[in-house]
């Protein structure tokens, strides 16, 4: 086995001097006059730091986090290779003969030859930019190979010396893209709900009225069954389509707490009531899916009952999209889990279209379909840059999974919005298909998904539909997403 390793490192010696020979016989004439002098100009890091420092000054905010990943991606790497790798191999640097006399640095390195801590320290650069802006990571690759090449062509490193750096240098530029995401995470990190210390206990439901939407079904009378036996001094109001809206605001005037028990969108109407009369929500889950009670972590009614009459609440953040330019422009809506503008919004309101016809099953096939062959991606003024999308998804907190539409979340109060973008073009099928397999926090010609506070959208095409929690509208000709962190105090266990 011995023997064999050392007839392998003996052939690998070879090869490595074969190529160092076989570049010193080869003339340009132009790198004569370029490569020595880039490599003398990377010396130390002096070369990246000057690129980092046009990219600070003429560049986005993008740009500049970029060059600063670039710049600590060097500085690991050049730790790396000076510390373990120069130390560890301590290889001889090649011998000069057959090296042209132009070519040869004035100042031989003193240093061992393996790895390139030129090379590493290139390919971190380049990489560690490329990975957060790649515009300029693809401008500054072709000077990273060079700077590489040149050491292997003014003859102070073998190949090999030069490959192992860069590739040392790349592994540099994701490790430190992974330790960036992951401190991103940890300060955009959900965090618990805040326990709301001031919700009244309830222990007999006095002070309580809870709003039933009747077109739920029989999930909400279940609950309806356990309320009265939990609670029986609160009172019940039935009612249900354009009705709701208006029983609802009549109901938080009167009472200490606003109960609703329906689904997503009957609870969404209830907290834009319980936020405007300054009163907690408690919910009874009642509708079909029932995402804003799971994500609270509510099992049914029975749970509610028990949170009410202890009078344990939490305070968790709300969504809010604003017609106008600015937030004061017009009266807001509010989402607790989604809102989304493009290929999502037209297939719910097919769905809802066709599901009292044909059932909900046929009436998403069908609504898939449908938009999958005809909807054209819509042009919006994103934060002032025009954009192509083919959806925009917007969640109340952090939502885990993949895709562009997910759906769980692990908190409430985390006072952030999950944007997540579908961009135009070629058809909606593949894209969409594409941003399902994408990551959570990723950026690609196809899907970009990150976190903010909030957003502008302008120049929205007249009749642009749009959804929040599980309703459908249309949008006005401007709009600002954002979040109020801590606003709705919701009682759960």
């Amino acid at each position: 086995m011995v023997d064999q390793e050392l007839t392998w490192r003996g052939a690998a010696a070879r090869w490595d001097r074969k190529l160092f020979d076989e570049v010193a016989r080869r003339h340009w004439p132009a790198a004569d006059r370029v490569l020595p002098g880039l490599g003398r100009a990377a010396n130390h890091g002096v070369l990246w730091g000057g690129a980092a420092a046009v990219i600070a000054v003429v560049g986005s905010a993008r740009a500049r986090k970029a060059a600063l990943c670039g710049a600590a991606s060097l500085a690991l790497a050049s730790a790396t290779v000076n510390t373990i790798g120069k130390w560890s191999v301590r290889r001889p640097r090649p011998l000069l003969e057959g090296v042209p006399e132009v070519r040869r640095l004035v100042k031989q390195p003193t240093t061992t030859s393996f790895p390139s801590g030129h090379s590493a320290s290139a390919f971190a650069f380049a990489t560690g930019l490329a990975l957060q802006a790649p515009g300029w990571g693809a401008a500054l690759a072709p000077v990273a190979a060079s700077v590489a090449f040149s050491r292997v062509y003014t003859g102070v490193h073998y190949p090999s010396d030069v490959v192992t750096g860069a590739a040392l240098g790349v592994a540099a530029g994701f490790a430190v893209r992974r330790v960036v995401r992951r401190l991103e995470e940890a300060r955009l990190s959900p965090g618990a709900e805040r326990t709301a210390g001031d919700a009244p206990a309830l222990p007999d439901g006095s002070g309580l009225t809870v709003v039933v939407n009747t077109g739920s079904g029989t999930a909400a009378e279940a609950g309806l069954d356990i309320l009265r036996t939990r609670l029986p001094k609160a009172e019940v109001v039935h009612c249900a389509g354009a009705d709701l809206p208006a029983e609802l605001a009549a109901a938080a005037a009167r009472s200490t707490v606003l109960g609703v028990c329906g689904g997503d969108g009957t609870i969404n109407a209830a907290a834009t009531a319980a936020l405007r009369a300054g009163i907690p929500l408690a919910v009874f889950p009642g509708g079909t899916l029932n995402h804003f009670a799971l994500d609270l972590g509510l099992g049914g009614a029975e749970d509610t009952c028990r949170a009410l009459a202890a009078g344990r609440a939490v305070r968790v953040g709300v969504g809010r999209f604003t017609p106008g330019p600015d937030p004061e422009d017009g009266r807001p809506g509010y989402f607790l889990n989604t809102f989304s503008i493009g290929a999502y919004p037209e297939l719910l309101r097919h769905r809802l279209r066709w599901g009292p016809r044909i059932g909900g099953g046929p009436a998403a096939l069908l609504a898939a379909w449908r938009v999958l062959r005809a909807e054209r991606p819509v042009r919006l003024l994103l934060a002032g840059r025009p954009r192509s999308v083919w959806l925009l998804f917007a969640g109340n907190g952090t939502y885990h999974g993949t895709g562009p539409t997910p759906r769980r979340r692990e908190s409430l109060g985390e006072g952030l919005l999950d944007l997540r973008l579908v961009h135009g073009g070629g058809r909606p099928g593949p894209r969409l298909l594409a941003a399902a397999f994408a990551g959570p926090l990723s950026r690609s010609p196809v899907h970009t998904a990150t976190r903010l506070r909030s957003l502008r959208i302008g120049e929205i095409p007249p009749g642009t539909p749009l959804a929040y929690d599980g309703e459908y509208s249309r949008a006005p000709v401007a709009l600002v997403l954002d979040t109020l962190p801590d606003a709705l105090t919701v009682y759960r266990p």
